[in-house]
């Protein structure tokens, strides 16, 4: 049996809910979660140039993070394990602009979220899990950021209940040092007075 790519636009534009090719038989399965003509097809231009992985705990959060610099488009997939999964439209003229979309993601189903350039994105981990990264631009650490967790203006709903409770978080220093919405936008303002 064998389900072909099939590409579902969410709410907030130009990110992609992809159901990958996947083909099982007698032996086991095949999941293909990206093919360059595929995409481009479907009108997606996502050229890889950067893969990785996280490896995380069962009550990890790992915040809102993107590049401000080089923004880092990703296609994002749960290997194992399970995490609450949430992309934020940071995108100053767009019409979503700091709406968030969140969803379980977890290692028994190939589904893939296409996070794209200026949305943030982060997880928080419900069982031990991998996290897949396919970017489509390298990682630029002087472009690295992100947005609180628990910022009161994005107003993320985190199930925290699925986790034990808030008292059950794992969140890095630099996560708890991350910029709030309201800081972010001012932020953007002046990039782009300062860019016109």
């Amino acid at each position: 049996m064998a389900q072909r790519f099939r590409f579902q636009e969410m709410d907030l534009k130009g990110a992609y809910i992809i159901k990958p090719f996947y083909a099982t038989d007698d032996r086991g399965g095949l999941i293909k979660d990206y093919n360059i003509d595929t995409f481009k097809a479907a009108g997606i231009d996502h050229v890889l140039k950067e893969t990785f992985y996280t490896i995380s705990r069962k009550g990890v959060i790992r915040s809102t993070h993107f590049q401000l610099i080089k923004p880092q488009p990703k296609l994002m997939g749960c290997i194992s394990g399970k995490v609450w999964y949430v992309i934020v439209d940071l995108r100053p003229e767009s019409e979503t602009y700091g709406q968030y979309k969140g969803m379980e993601l977890n290692g028994d189903d190939p589904l893939r979220i296409l996070c794209p350039a200026g949305f943030g994105q982060g997880y928080l981990v419900i069982e031990d899990s991998v996290m897949s990264y396919k970017a489509s631009e390298v990682f630029y650490n002087e472009g690295d950021s992100g947005i609180m967790y628990n910022d009161p203006d994005i107003g993320i709903n985190w199930p925290y209940e699925m986790i034990g409770g808030k008292e059950n978080l794992i969140i890095s220093e630099k996560d708890l040092q991350l910029m709030s919405f309201k800081e972010y936008s001012d932020k953007m303002r002046g990039f782009w007075y300062d860019n016109e």
